[in-house]
């Protein structure tokens, strides 16, 4: 079945300039497609038309009726006042709607009406099915997995971050539970464990994704097709990124062997007209109008381009550095919270370090530690005398956003004229471009020129924070090269995992204010922490509050309530059954630690909704026994 239908779909802004040009392809029902694409492409144009945000100048976009869709990156108007909390039980407004309607019918069906005992079983009905009795469950385990605190649910929604609104508001979807999921950059705002939970998620999701994402490791994991977007229309690829970078290249190198080939051709052809035509008879010269006729076909193909690579390197000091960085007893703290105490560590020549941890546990505060922009509020920095740094900030901000591009280059940079304009030219700013204001440039844009300023400098420590961050697949590559031929240290924060299993040679966690030193690669240390949740003691349970039981409220005589009694223990006899599986699954995966993590967490879902029916099995027995004696 076909979930997305788009054909001959055509949009441009600017006239003769078509940002879509017949983009044509489908999406079936239960795919996982990343939609990729240089940027400007036109992928978030795309998604906002299937959203009906924007409307095509022509072309179809075709959604099977009753179809729920819904967009990540859109983020509604909420009224005035309303909390986290408001916003996140926005998903449930139809289930709640039906609540009311059932309270209403049910205060009216003591005379037994047969059409009223009717619609209420079938309101009954939906609502079980739309997960009506699992709201608090869905809405704690969405929760916890994308980190949103209980204090942080009492925010106001208006007063949040750009970020964690963006975070709110996938939470809210996930919720919506809808059929088709347009996930646009859904890893941007979160850190490593949300971005996990969240892959993980996509991945048991049994609608229809789309995704429009730069990070590789997020494709790799959660898509099985690729449609590209060039020059307005779709190019296919059959697998996740990985076999779409691989055969990408394959196809260019193919298309260019084809194209020097068709050359060679047309040389040939070209010399044989050109004698054709000076011995200048007419059966030669009918012949050679011929071949020229071949010639132009052969002339209509283009030669295949691929994106332009950056050709930069990091400046790097001819000298090592002595005792380049220590760090003894340091501590920090913001009012009442403590972001890290006693921290000691020592940073090493060539050592190449990634900063781990959630967002907000203070990793980009310890790096302005490090840089003397911030003030520790104990321990002692230490930096030896030849250290040469260089920082990537992942806020990037320029002193005269009004300059242009040439001018920041020739006052903040301190080039001149020729030095500012070949070294904008290797980051692909060329021509007019170099006299836009600052301020006009995009987020990736900025990192760019930020980069180009500082790539010159002669440095033997490199700090970057989100160095990734607002990049394309393309510039991401190019700054993952520079920092591979660069040999000094090397200290990073980085949510992008695959920058982190490509250079770290060295892990540093923040977590609950202590930083954890191992010393090994992504790969090593992944395994690591496996084997310490391995070792680690089961958590103690904690006591839980006693629920009141509530009766039913309908007050229609025993029938269905008696329904609803086998209706629970028909499925307590299935979950019976599925935890047998388990168990036998789980002897079967002995050896196999991810599998038994998955089945584990398959266990506690079943168990928790296990002990929901065994608790709504003993009131419906109660209630069952009170109006029969």
């Amino acid at each position: 079945m076909i979930d997305i239908a788009v054909r001959d779909l055509v949009k441009e802004y600017e006239v003769g300039q078509p940002v879509l040009n017949g983009l044509t392809f489908q999406v079936d029902t239960g795919e996982r497609v990343g939609i990729l694409g240089r940027n400007g492409a036109g992928k978030t144009t795309l998604f906002r038309i299937l959203t009906g945000q924007e409307e095509a100048d022509s072309g179809q976009v075709i959604i099977p009726a009753g179809k729920r869709l819904g967009l990540i990156s859109q983020i509604p108007v909420y009224p005035a006042g309303y909390t986290v909390e408001d916003v996140l039980r926005t998903a449930f407004d139809d289930l709640k709607a039906m609540e009311q309607e059932m309270e209403a019918l049910s205060d009216q069906l003591a005379g037994g009406d047969a059409q009223l005992l009717a619609q209420y079983d079938r309101l009954q009905a939906a609502y079980e099915t739309g997960g009506g009795y699992e709201i608090e469950t869905r809405l704690e385990k969405i929760c916890s997995g994308l980190g949103i605190s209980k204090d942080f649910r009492a925010k106001d929604f208006a007063q949040l971050s750009g970020g964690e609104k963006t975070r709110i508001n996938l939470a809210r979807l996930i919720l919506v539970d809808t059929e088709i999921l347009l996930l646009d950059e859904p890893t941007n705002h979160l850190d490593l464990h949300a971005t996990e939970w969240l892959e993980d998620y996509v991945s048991h999701y049994k609608g229809t994704v789309l995704v429009i994402s730069h990070d590789r490791y997020f494709l790799d994991k959660t898509i099985s097709r690729v449609v590209e977007l060039k020059d307005g229309k779709a190019e296919f690829y059959s697998g996740n990124y990985s076999f779409y970078a691989v055969e990408k290249e394959k196809r260019y190198l193919e298309q260019l062997r084809q194209y020097k080939k068709e050359q060679a051709e047309l040389q040939r052809l070209s010399d044989t007209v050109r004698m054709m035509h000076e011995h200048n008879t007419e059966h030669l010269n009918k012949r050679a109008f011929s071949i020229e006729k071949r010639m132009a076909k052969l002339n209509q193909t283009a030669r295949p381009d691929r994106v332009k690579k950056l050709k930069a390197k990091f400046g790097q000091a001819e000298f090592h550095a002595d005792d380049l960085l220590s760090l003894r007893d340091l501590s920090k703290t913001f009012g009442e919270r403590t972001l890290f105490h006693d921290v000691t560590l020592r940073l090493e020549d060539g050592d190449r370090v990634a900063l781990l941890g959630d967002n907000g546990t203070g990793k980009s505060t310890l790096l302005k530690i490090i840089l003397g922009e911030e003030p520790q509020d104990g321990g002692v920095v230490k930096q030896g005398i030849t250290v040469k740094t260089g920082y990537l900030p992942q806020q990037i901000r320029f002193a005269h956003p009004e300059r242009s591009l040439y001018d920041t280059m020739i006052y903040d940079a301190g080039c001149d004229a020729q030095q500012a304009r070949d070294r904008l030219g290797r980051f692909l700013f060329q021509g007019e471009d170099v006299f836009k204001p600052v301020s006009v440039l995009s987020g990736g844009e900025q990192s760019r020129l930020r980069l180009c300023m500082l790539m010159d400098e002669k440095v033997n420590f490199l700090i970057l924070d989100e160095p990734t961050n607002h990049l394309d697949l393309d510039s991401r590559e190019w700054i993952e090269e520079a920092v591979e031929e660069y040999e000094g240290a090397l200290l990073f924060v980085s949510h992008d995992r695959y920058f982190i299993d490509r250079f770290a040679t060295r892990i540093w966690t923040l977590e609950n204010g202590v930083i954890t030193d191992f010393r090994g690669d992504y790969a090593a240390y992944q395994a690591w922490r496996e084997r310490q949740k391995q070792l680690a003691p089961p958590p103690k349970p904690q006591k839980e509050e006693k629920v009141k039981k509530e009766k039913p409220k309908r007050t229609g005589g025993t029938k269905q309530l008696k329904k609803d009694l086998a209706a629970a223990e028909k499925r307590m006899e299935k979950l019976d059954q599925l935890m047998e599986t388990l168990n036998a699954e789980k002897e079967a995966a002995a050896s196999d630690y991810q599998k038994l993590q998955e089945l584990a967490e398959q266990e506690a879902e079943y168990t928790a909704e296990y002990d929901a029916l065994m608790e709504k099995w003993e009131v419906l027995s109660e209630a069952i026994a009170a109006e029969e004696g």
